[in-house]
């Protein structure tokens, strides 16, 4: 059972691929007209990757 369990976080939450690239471009489309708030997403993002990628490495 708690192969199973595992198998569908992984498959939901870790490996999906749609999911990914929804959310990707979602915030691509949503602020691509204007370079402000352009700007501002990619200062978000770099931030939010800084911060993760180190708690990701320090969990794994």
């Amino acid at each position: 059972m708690g192969d199973l369990i595992n198998l569908f976080i992984n498959s939901v939450f870790i490996g999906n691929i749609l999911l990914a690239y929804f959310l990707g471009m979602c915030s691509f489309i949503a602020v691509s007209k204007n370079i402000e708030t352009a700007t501002g997403l990619g200062f978000a993002v770099i931030f939010v990757l800084t911060v993760t990628s180190p708690v990701n490495w320090i969990i794994y």
